[in-house]
């Protein structure tokens, strides 16, 4: 089949959006897709080339739509199906593309399918997910632990069986060794691309394919640990028998295969663990188109080192691979509030969104990340997220980087909702509503704007190669180069009042965008806090 432009996706701009909190249109306190298609003028302003939805599937929401109980169907709290098909011919009329996200590794325990697989050993969906006979005591078959705490297996007393869940017991991991169960979630991909769906999302793309024998994970050795292990158990161990398995390669080609039946689609992947497993799923003309890792996503630094090596390390070797770059997402503790900590930093907001534009990748960027929201700090009872519910308060899990966009700073639950939202808007978050930034040149918001719009300007900054310069800490300074076009990118990462100094290389010309207390001498550079600069090579 002729493909008309099948690299749209590179160098393009993707504004996540989780619905859930984006806007409501019925007045119930939960994002909708009718509320989606009022805010599509907010998403195609900024620029966006794609659009992409969490999962909008009916659920029972233990885990927000990751826990799926019906993949071709639309949660009755987001709408009907024609809702959708409306939100989907108006991203098309705004030259934007559409995103799903697709959890295929599990489903909800309240699929029809486990229904049905949980009720005997030898009925036709029996072995639809991993299922595997206790040891002589009684206990799990082995040492796989749970991401959400816990051994990752829970006992059926019908089956007097245990099943395998790699997140919560209620979402069993469906059984990718079975040539069945692919076929279906081949039709799944199939169902919404037949609907005019663009591409997809693949959650936790890394775990399709399980070890047949249940082998042990090995354990991750001491002296790898990271703070971030140490908070959770699970991380303790390699997962290298649960999940980021070579063979998951060919489940990556069978959705690529897939995709290709189509024109112009786009698959990608969220690599979460093992990131140098990446090539091996993503890239090429038969794997994922691309994916990201979770090295800048889990960053608290915000260190040069981190992105020179992640280009220079893990990437470099993989020429076939065009990478993702994001910093945000439903996931992840905000930007602004890792980097920097507190009720929110416009300096380093602006400063994170230039960053994202000039780094060498698809932008995956979050809602919110363009008005430059913290994290909020949420009390316990507000607590939704299973993470938060299982660590408060040493952790509060995923919720504060989840709650509800705020429109207009003085209406009535800043515009997300004529209801009682269900997760809260704090006051730090009204201060930066849509409304107040629209009116404010200098605000996050415009500067989103002008950054997207300056890598529009530059194709280089969407498809150029990326090669790094010599520069220390904490100036952060790269080349791109490529397209008919060289651009010179320096970014000074620090926060201390004194300016920091970078030697510009020869043959540095104008600045084509600059951002913060830049001054120039001939090729001597000082840049102060939270400062950039762009220049011609």
């Amino acid at each position: 089949m002729t493909q008309k432009n099948p690299d749209w996706w590179k160098g393009a701009v993707v504004y996540q959006i989780y619905p859930r909190s984006f806007r409501d249109a019925n007045g119930d306190g939960i994002g909708d897709l009718r509320g989606i298609e009022e805010k599509l003028d907010h998403v195609a302003g900024l620029g966006a080339d794609a659009i992409w939805l969490s999962p909008i599937y009916p659920s029972p929401n233990r885990d927000f739509g990751y826990d799926v109980s019906d993949y071709c169907g639309i949660a009755l709290e987001m709408g009907t199906m024609a809702d959708f098909d409306r939100l989907l011919a108006a991203v098309h009329s705004r030259s934007m593309k559409l995103i799903l996200d697709q959890v295929l590794a599990h489903s909800s325990d309240q699929h029809a399918w486990f229904a049905e697989s949980q009720l005997s050993a030898d009925n036709p969906k029996s072995d639809w997910y991993v299922w595997a006979d206790a040891k002589e005591d009684g206990t799990v078959p082995n040492n796989w632990l749970s991401a959400f705490g816990g051994p990752a297996w829970s006992w059926n007393p019908v089956r007097r069986q245990y099943y395998h869940h790699k997140f919560l017991k209620s979402q069993p991991k469906l059984n990718f060794h079975n040539p069945e169960v692919v076929s279906a979630c081949m039709d799944v991909l199939r169902f919404w691309l037949d609907k005019g769906v663009d591409g997809f999302r693949l959650d936790v793309a890394n775990s399709y394919l399980h070890d047949a024998a249940l082998t042990d994970n090995p354990p991750l050795p001491r002296d790898e640990r990271s703070f971030l292990d140490w908070a959770h158990a699970p991380r303790l161990q390699r997962h290298i028998h649960d999940a980021n398995m070579p063979e998951n390669e060919w489940a990556m080609k069978r959705v690529r295969a897939t995709m290709d039946e189509y024109e112009d689609r786009l698959a990608f992947g969220e690599f979460s663990e093992r990131p140098e497993m990446f090539g091996l799923y993503a890239g090429g003309p038969e794997r994922l188109h691309t994916g990201y890792t979770f090295d800048f996503l889990e960053d608290w630094s915000f260190a040069p080192a981190v992105f020179r090596r992640y280009y220079e390390e893990l990437l470099a070797p993989l020429p076939d691979l065009f990478p993702c770059v994001t910093f945000s997402n439903h996931d992840i503790v905000r930007p602004v509030t890792r980097w920097g900590g507190g009720r929110g930093d416009e300096e380093l907001a602006r400063l994170g969104l230039t960053l994202l534009v000039a780094l060498k990748g698809t932008v995956l960027m979050f809602e919110g990340e363009e008005l430059g929201l913290p994290e909020v700090d949420l009390e316990r009872h507000h607590i939704k997220d299973p993470v938060g519910d299982l660590y408060f308060p040493w952790s509060k899990g995923r919720d504060g980087c989840r709650t509800p966009m705020p429109w207009e700073r003085h209406a009535h639950e800043a515009g997300f909702t004529a209801a009682a939202p269900w997760l809260p808007i704090p006051d730090y978050h009204r201060e930066r509503a849509v409304d107040v930034q629209q009116a404010d040149g200098n605000s996050v918001l415009a500067h989103a704007r002008a950054a997207v719009a300056l890598r529009k300007a530059h194709p280089v900054l969407k498809r150029g190669a990326i090669s790094f310069l010599d520069a220390g800490d904490p100036v952060l300074a790269f080349e791109r180069e490529g397209e008919g076009e060289k651009l010179i990118c320096v970014f000074n990462l620090g926060k201390k009042p004194e300016a920091a100094a970078f030697e510009l290389p020869a043959g540095a010309g104008d600045a084509v965008f600059m951002l913060g207390d830049v001054a120039r001498d001939g090729s001597a550079l000082k840049l102060g806090a939270r400062a950039a600069a762009i220049f011609r090579g």
